[in-house]
């Protein structure tokens, strides 16, 4: 079953060298396949992350989630190098003045950004 295997999400852009500097040299990904179609970049574990080429996207939500050790420190370091993170303010969602909104009682974390064409990506850190 699909339970077994990783999953590698999906996300369109307009401009495929835009997208790579974008997800190379801000986000630090590492290419693992590139075709004239699309790029696949090495993410943690057994996990990809697939870029292609084609028109805008529509998409109005989080299309993909990092989950890392620490929000704080990756938020921090993003912002170094220009990354400006989302602020929301919704019931239940309010982030803080660097873009972090605690998830639950717990102690999760979360901070959402956007790659050149509007794509939202997540970063989670799980207690």
């Amino acid at each position: 079953m699909l339970s077994d295997f990783p999953i590698a999400p999906t996300i369109p852009v307009t401009d495929l060298e835009r997208a790579k500097k974008f997800y190379t040299e801000v986000l630090g990904l590492t290419v693992d396949k590139e075709n004239p179609g699309g790029i696949s970049f090495n993410t943690g574990g057994d996990t990809k992350l697939y870029i292609y080429k084609r028109g805008p996207s529509k998409a109005d939500h989080t299309l993909a989630s990092f989950v890392v050790k620490d929000v704080e420190a990756e938020v921090d370091a993003l912002t170094k190098k220009g990354v400006v993170f989302e602020q929301y303010d919704f019931p239940g969602l309010k982030t803080n003045e660097k873009g972090i909104a605690v998830l639950a009682e717990e102690g999760e974390k979360g901070a959402w950004l956007k790659d050149p064409d509007g794509n939202i990506l997540a970063i989670g850190e799980e207690i």
